[in-house]
């Protein structure tokens, strides 16, 4: 009975802080039903589970919501999904970068990189952005301590991005084939 009455108790104060974040977060065009909130609590439930985590007081939830809230990509019709994913995406790297890095340094560096170079695709920032640079924090990286995390990507980043003058090289070469 004990643990039962502590788990409704901390469920109880998580939607309530969950639920707070609506306003800040209105101002964006972003709110969170009741039902939602009860959702992303039942899908941090098993994202936890799944990912062998433990989490004690808040959680990282309020956090992702106040890191995310402003960005271009997020709209209120992909808001929960959205915020499932990325409380996916952040248990998983906390573990694949054995957790080396703090959730703040995490959060800037996903943020970023959502924002910048993954133009709001999360399968990109999972898959290549997250992953390259967990393979640097595992064999010993730590520069992103004095970044906070912030500005790192660019240093591991190997695929060509968009610019003028590679775009205008690239058609100069297909017009003259």
């Amino acid at each position: 009975m004990g643990d039962n009455w502590m788990e409704l108790m901390n469920g109880q104060a998580w939607l309530k802080q969950v639920q707070e974040t609506n306003q800040y977060t209105e101002k964006y065009g972003l709110v969170l039903s009741e039902e939602d909130t009860a959702l992303l609590m039942q899908e941090k439930k098993r994202i936890l589970k799944t990912e062998q985590r433990v989490e004690f007081g808040q959680g990282i939830l309020p956090q992702i919501i106040y890191a995310f809230c402003d960005s271009a990509y997020i709209t209120q019709d992909d808001y929960v999904e959205t915020l499932i994913r990325l409380q996916e995406i952040f248990y998983l790297y906390k573990n694949e970068m054995q957790d080396e890095i703090t959730d703040e340094e995490l959060l800037n560096f996903m943020r970023e990189q959502f924002e910048t170079v993954c133009y709001g695709d999360l399968h990109y920032l999972e898959g290549t952005c997250l992953d390259i640079f967990a393979q640097a924090v595992r064999a010993g990286y730590g520069d992103y301590r004095g970044t906070q995390g912030k500005g790192e990507f660019e240093k591991f980043d190997i695929v060509p991005r968009w610019d003028r003058g590679l775009y205008l090289a690239a058609l100069k070469e297909l017009c003259w084939e």
